[in-house]
């Protein structure tokens, strides 16, 4: 997959009609490493590794969204329905990072090295054409 901009459409069994949230991932490289953030434990999806991002609001573009994902911490609750996720290739300012309550840990992995049980599944397809195995 060469355009990240392309979004990856994921139906929830018991979806219903007309509900679908926006989401926005970021991938930054350092090197053959992936930026790759966990979410806390307890909480949904507790200790999974994801590309880090989230939510895109009404009328906000995906870049934007991306610049305030990456500086804000997000609390959202939702069952999604449908899911959008656009994967944005981007450069940091700063590898300084400090982490939310939202972002459990941060890592740079090779995604040859990852193991994707520990990823959610929303980001396996792209880890693989990233060159994960499994």
């Amino acid at each position: 997959m060469d355009d990240h901009r392309d979004p990856i459409h994921l139906h929830h069994p018991g979806a219903g009609p007309g509900r679908r949230v926006r989401v926005v991932a970021a991938v930054v490289r350092r090197g053959d490493k992936l930026l790759l953030t966990q979410r806390p434990p307890g909480g949904p999806l507790g200790l999974k590794w994801e590309f880090p991002g989230g939510k895109i609001e009404e009328g906000e573009s995906a870049e934007h969204a991306l610049v305030r994902e990456l500086n804000e911490e997000l609390g959202v609750v939702a069952r999604p329905l449908e899911v959008e996720i656009v994967f944005v290739r981007c450069e940091l300012d700063s590898l300084e990072f400090t982490p939310s309550a939202a972002v459990h840990a941060v890592r740079w992995v090779n995604p040859a090295e990852l193991d994707l049980d520990e990823v959610l599944t929303a980001d396996r397809d792209l880890l693989r054409g990233l060159g994960a195995r499994g």
